[in-house]
């Protein structure tokens, strides 16, 4: 039997490793378990890069501008570069609906600190030249948001958690637990028994599944997004661009150019794919493809270099789950990050170091308003 931990997090993705991190920092004895052969090897190695702070909600606002200045100032900080590029975020409008909803977000967006604003079709083509200029009418564009390499992140965390003191153990999958009433004592896995005062839960995809061990219901359902890269190629433009519209095979679809030049992209598929397959189709590209040269045509030379597939693990409103259990004292959530864990992660992980570690209570708001015990009525607007 290990020597046991004061928390244990099972996963060492998107949330759990910049948890154990910002926990091992502050002098918490932490142990992290993936059944992956290291860190990021789940859905953090799919997610395609993209940073933003512009949602629709407030709790969403809050814990991506932390991830923002967190992951602008790791190099500085750290020494490690994560390749962070502040491009910004481009909603461009085509109808005078999009339009509305779009500007019907920029008073609670400004409210909760992001900056942001609409602009008209003339600075949209400034950011983004050679863009489809026919029926355009502007967009919001937030400057603050950016991209950085989900793997390079990955690696940051990781190093930096292990430098605190924090220990991994891979190719270990949890099996079970030990309860004491309403308590978890330890984590069982296939390998091994942990003892710890505390369990954070930060599976990902499989978050349902480590649930139904405990007897729980969490609501998270993944289901599966193709995306892909290009070639590098000279900087065409800057900010992220994130086309909201929908049509009969697919709804929204962003790409942006990294920092070595290549095209990043995805697209939402429209009725979703419930499930975990990851095996790329022989549908996306010719979808992806024709509605992003539709929209800025100077990509329809590019080459594209590879395409892969990962999950979104959703809830049934688009919001996370984080909170801790009613039925197990010392079971906090940290789930359901609807394919946005990388942009999360960072933030999420200092407030939840914080909420642990030193007891905090002035995160309550955002615990509140992300609770596994929700009505999940609502909507995430921006998704």
């Amino acid at each position: 039997m290990d020597s046991g931990a004061d928390v244990v997090i099972i996963g060492a993705g998107s949330v759990g490793l910049p948890l154990s991190y910002y926990l091992a920092h502050k002098g918490v004895k932490v142990r992290v378990i993936d059944r992956e052969p290291s860190p990021g090897r789940g859905q953090n190695r799919a997610a395609i890069g993209g940073m933003r702070a512009t949602h629709s909600e407030p709790a969403k606002i809050r814990i991506c501008l932390r991830s923002l200045e967190l992951i602008r100032h790791m190099k500085e900080e750290h020494g490690i570069d994560v390749d962070w590029v502040q491009g910004g975020y481009l909603f461009p409008a085509y109808d005078e609906a999009k339009e509305r909803a779009l500007r019907s977000l920029l008073t609670l967006q400004k409210r909760y600190g992001l900056h942001i604003d609409w602009i008209g079709p003339d600075e949209v083509e400034a950011l983004v030249p050679g863009i489809n200029r026919e029926g355009l009418r502007g967009g919001t564009y937030s400057p603050e948001d950016g991209s950085a390499s989900p793997l390079k992140v990955a690696a940051a965390y990781y190093q930096l958690a292990r430098a605190a003191g924090a220990k991994f153990s891979f190719r270990e999958e949890v099996v079970g637990f030990r309860t004491e009433g309403t308590r978890l004592t330890a984590v069982r896995t296939d390998r091994a028994t942990y003892p710890c005062t505390m369990v954070v839960d930060a599976s990902g995809a499989d978050a349902r599944d480590t649930a139904a061990l405990l007897g729980l219901d969490v609501p998270v359902f993944p289901d599966s997004h193709e995306a892909g890269i290009t070639e590098p190629v000279q900087p065409l433009f800057r900010p992220m661009v994130v086309d909201t519209r929908s049509d009969q095979e697919s709804a929204n679809y962003y790409f942006y150019q990294n920092k070595e030049g290549q095209v990043v992209f995805c697209i939402t598929p429209c009725p979703p794919i419930p499930g975990k397959d990851c095996d790329c189709t022989s549908a996306f590209l010719p979808l992806v493809v024709r509605r992003m040269v539709a929209l800025y045509p100077r990509l329809r030379h590019l080459r594209v270099r590879r395409t892969w597939r990962g999950l979104y693990p959703m809830t049934p409103d688009g919001f996370p789950i984080v909170g801790f259990s009613q039925e197990f004292d010392n079971l906090l959530l940290a789930v359901g990050m609807c394919g946005q864990g990388f942009m999360l992660g960072p933030g999420l992980g200092v407030i939840l170091a914080e909420v642990i570690a030193e007891r905090s209570r002035r995160f309550d708001d955002i615990l509140e308003q992300l609770s596994p015990y929700r009505a999940f009525t609502a909507e995430e607007v921006l998704k």
